[in-house]
């Protein structure tokens, strides 16, 4: 197939984390042409998508690890799949590709489906699920966050469309930020915070479960560094083996008919406890984490359920 990557930019990532990256990688090893290009390139032009990129072919050499071609200038439309991989933040930036990849609807398979992942927002999606998440409330309004702090005593405050661990704060019953942290957020953009229970479990990690077309495929746990709250990667958290649990079974049966139902192929939910908060559609990670600890080919299972889809197209 001809394979189309939007991502962010390739030289930069490290390749025994990245996810894209080992998409990328099973794509080649299965005999798919790669064409790689950078949101900023995708256009709307009298009635076509184009993007502009370069053909790319990828190994694993540190530092060697993306051999690109000349640049063209092309018609998404003429590719079997493009893949959707851009790291949040979820701004309008993100939201206008999302309505652009739609418009390929009709010639051409877009992981995850854009227009379900334009309304899926990772930590909105869970309010369909209140029986399976933490107490939450996603408010603006200062009175109504400080009487969610009233009733729970130990909370977490966070931006609703943050990503990666930035931005996240822990404030327990004693704390006396909330006014000022409030009037930080409030002062640099316009959107909600979402406040949810503080979960002591987290102490013993966060754990991130792989769904591929709504079927559980793993899972890893991710545990907080010293001192911190926040067990994201990208901040320090460590990367452990785990395995999957009644309750986390549960959650993914309940909610993977809806993800294969709307076009979500490659996602990655977040568990605490007995508790599901997030559902990461937009550019989900842990995948070659995931690999390592159980020796598993998942990378290859989601290119066959992507092969299945476009052949049933």
């Amino acid at each position: 197939m001809k394979v189309a990557i939007q991502m962010d930019p390739i030289a930069g990532i490290d390749i025994e984390a990245d996810t894209t990256f080992r998409l990328a990688e099973e794509a080649q090893a299965r005999g798919h042409d790669l064409f790689y290009y950078t949101p900023d390139r995708l256009a709307f032009e009298e009635g076509r998508i184009t993007a502009r990129g370069r053909p790319l072919r990828v190994k694993r050499v540190r530092g060697d690890h993306a051999e690109l071609g000349e640049e063209a200038h092309v018609d998404l439309a003429e590719f079997d799949v493009v893949w959707l991989r851009q790291d949040p933040p979820f701004d309008m930036h993100y939201i206008t590709t999302t309505h652009l990849l739609q418009r390929l609807a009709e010639t051409t398979l877009v992981v995850n489906d854009p227009f379900w992942v334009r309304n899926f927002p990772e930590k909105l999606l869970v309010l369909d699920f209140p029986d399976l998440t933490p107490p939450t409330t996603i408010a603006r309004d200062l009175a109504t966050i400080r009487d969610f702090k009233a009733r729970h005593g130990d909370i977490i405050l966070k931006p609703l469309y943050g990503n990666g661990g930035a931005g996240v704060f822990r404030l327990d019953a004693n704390d006396r930020n909330l006014s000022a942290l409030h009037e930080l957020f409030t002062g640099f953009t316009r959107e909600p915070l979402i406040v949810q229970k503080f979960l002591p479990e987290v102490g013993k990690g966060d754990k991130r479960v792989i769904l591929v077309d709504g079927e559980a495929a793993g899972a890893i746990n991710r545990v907080p560094a010293a001192g911190e709250t926040r067990s994201n990667m990208h901040v320090g958290g460590r990367p452990e083996p785990a395995t999957l649990s009644e309750r986390d079974r549960e959650i993914c049966a309940r909610i993977g008919p809806l993800l294969r139902e709307r076009g979500q192929v490659f996602v990655g939910i977040d568990v605490i406890g007995p508790y599901l908060t997030e559902i990461n559609v937009t550019s989900p990670t842990g995948l070659q984490e995931l690999e390592r600890f159980d020796g598993v080919n998942v990378a290859a299972r989601v290119w066959e359920a992507i092969e299945a889809r476009r052949a049933g197209r």
